[in-house]
This record gives structure tokens, sequence and C-alpha cells, in this order.
């Protein structure tokens, strides 16, 4: 006679370990929706009721942010995760920027994503295939391409080309400049860039990029808070990067190295990228945060009169930003959240 399987009940399960992120993104888009579907009927409700509705929905807030809160310690995870539940009216507080502050300039590397070691290594392979071609072409020797001395001195922050030309000036090799429709390896300055562009594009669709730690979640906060928010970057690959890190929905404007170079944006400490920001946002410098990671971004803010200037330590440059006038420094954009509930 066959065997019959007992059904299981509850007390036999093994407990499921819910994952903490998962749980607090299902609360948020259920408070998002009863707040939409609050906005959606307040025309039929009175003004006593849509005001009970809207209070009845803040207290559940409330409620389950601290429950959310005890769950996040008793996991010991970062607690700027369960303030993502919090009503609107908070997101901006939590934030930790001052009442007059419209909107934020966010530089991208650094900040949001760290792809300076994905450039570094494009532009590493890019000279380097020119350098090995120059020895077997023309007996001519020169220094391999440096990630540690010549990508910061050459190349960080500045648009491909202008890049480029550093680069070879420093090699005392001269190529012609091409055009935009250069291939990729020519032996020119935009066949160089080109190549490079390549290079990078190939690491992103085999790896891709991800966002830093509390950098998705403070833009999420931004966004409730009714902040506009703006990136700027020398890379021209920088609108590609924020849809492969999943951020392109929080940001609103991107200034990247084909703006720069479009629109003859000088690189940093020069204010240029920055300010363009501030114009395509429509918003005062006065009115603006800016995150930067290197002293001259925070000179470049300072410079141009910024709200706040966040200084974001990646590098171990935290005493060099203060120097220069960074308000505060942080090692992420989730410490800003997490001095936040601090206070």
């Amino acid at each position: 006679m066959p065997c019959r399987q007992r059904p299981r009940i509850l007390g036999d399960m093994e407990p499921q370990l819910v994952d903490l992120d998962s749980l607090i993104g299902g609360w948020r888009e259920a408070f998002e929706s009863a707040h939409s579907a609050l906005l959606a009927g307040s025309h039929e409700l009175s003004a006593d009721a849509l005001h009970e509705w809207s209070r009845r929905l803040n207290d559940e807030r409330t409620t389950t942010a601290h429950l959310l809160e005890a769950l996040a310690r008793d996991r010991h995870a970062r607690r700027m995760l369960v303030r993502l539940v919090a009503a609107p009216w908070e997101a901006k507080r939590l934030l930790g920027l001052p009442p007059e502050v419209e909107a934020c300039v966010f530089n991208l590397d650094g900040v949001l994503i760290g792809s300076a070691e994905l450039h570094a290594e494009a532009w590493r392979e890019t000279f380097d295939e020119l350098l090995s071609g120059r020895v077997d072409q023309l007996g001519v020797p020169s220094v391999p391409f440096s990630v540690r001395v010549d990508y910061p001195l050459h190349i960080h922050g500045r648009p491909r080309l202008e890049g480029v030309r550093d680069f070879l000036a420093s090699r005392g090799i001269a190529l012609p400049e091409g055009s935009e429709s250069d291939p990729p390896g020519a032996q020119t300055v935009h066949g160089m860039a080109n190549r490079k562009s390549e290079l990078l594009l190939a690491v992103l669709a085999e790896h891709g990029v991800t966002s830093f730690e509390g950098a998705r979640l403070y833009l999420e906060l931004a966004r409730d808070a009714g902040m506009r928010c703006a990136v700027v970057s020398a890379s021209a690959n920088a609108t590609t990067m924020l849809q492969q890190a999943r951020l392109s929905d929080y940001v609103d404007v991107c200034v990247d190295g084909t703006a720069m170079l479009a629109e003859g944006l000088r690189r940093k400490p020069a204010p240029d990228t920055l300010l363009a920001a501030c114009e395509r946002l429509d918003v005062e410098p006065t009115r603006v945060a800016v995150f930067e990671t290197t002293p001259d971004g925070v000179d470049a803010a300072r410079s141009a009169g910024f709200a706040v200037v966040v200084g974001v330590d990646q590098g171990g440059e935290r005493n060099a930003l203060r120097a220069h006038g960074a308000g505060l420094i942080v090692a992420d954009l989730g410490e800003v959240l997490e001095r936040t509930l601090a206070a």
C-alpha cells in the first residue's frame, strides 16, 4: 500500500530568512501606492477626511519603520535602509541638507558608482596597444601607461580627446586629430578615443557596473523630497553607466564628456560642469548641494558659491577635501543618512 505523505503544517516548516532590502522595498511601494491613491481621491474627500486618512497613513509609516528598524538591528543591518518607508515630509530631513537646498549635483565616479578602475584599465589597454605597435613598426620604445601615475595625471576628469592629447604629449608622440568617424584604434586622436570607448563598453556589457551602497537610497529619498538631481562626469559613457547601475530614474540631468566637448566646458577646478548642471536644473547654485570626491571638485563648487559642498572620500583624501573647504566629509552617501538618524 503506497505511503501517503503527511501534509506539512506551519509548525513543520523551517523559518525562511526574508531579504531585508526586498521587504523594505515592498513596504515602500505599498506606501507610495497608498499615497498616490489618496492624491487621486482627494477631490472626492472632504478636507477633514483627507486629513484623517493622511494622518493614519503617516502613523502606519512610523509604526512600520520602527518595526523594520528593530528587525534591521537584529540582523545587524545599516539602519539607513529602514527609513525609506518614512513619510515624504521626513525625506528631506534625512538627506541632511539645509531647508533652502532645492537640488543636488553628484560627481558620478566615486560618489554614485566606482567606475574609475574600469576607465583606467580601458585607457591602459588602448595606449599599450599604440605604444607596443610603435616599437614593432619604428623601433621606438616608450614607457608603458601607468594606471597609478598616468591616469590621475593625464586622464582623470578630462574629456577623452583632451586626455589622449595630454598623454601622447607626455610621451613625445604627435598624432593627427582625425575625425569622429575614425575606426577604433586608428592612429589618430579620435581613433584612440574611440578605441578606449569600445573597450569600456565591452567591459560594461560583460560585467556591468553597480552603485555604491547608500547611493541609490540617497537618490530615492531625494526624489521623495521633491529634490531635482544632476550628475556630472567627464565620461562620454556616463548615461550608459547610470542605466546599468539602475540610477537613471532618479537623475534629471547628466552633464557628461560629450557635453563638455560640445559646449567648451572646462574641467575642474573650473566650475563649468557644475554650473551647467544648475542651468539645466534651473536652480541657482546658492540653493544646490554638491557631492565631490577630489580637491579640484571641492574647489570648483566653492568658487561657484554652492550652498553645501560634501566631500565623499573613497581614496584617502579626507584631509585634502577638508583643507579645500568641504563642509562635510563621508565615506559614502549612506553615511549621510546614518548621521542624520543618529542626530
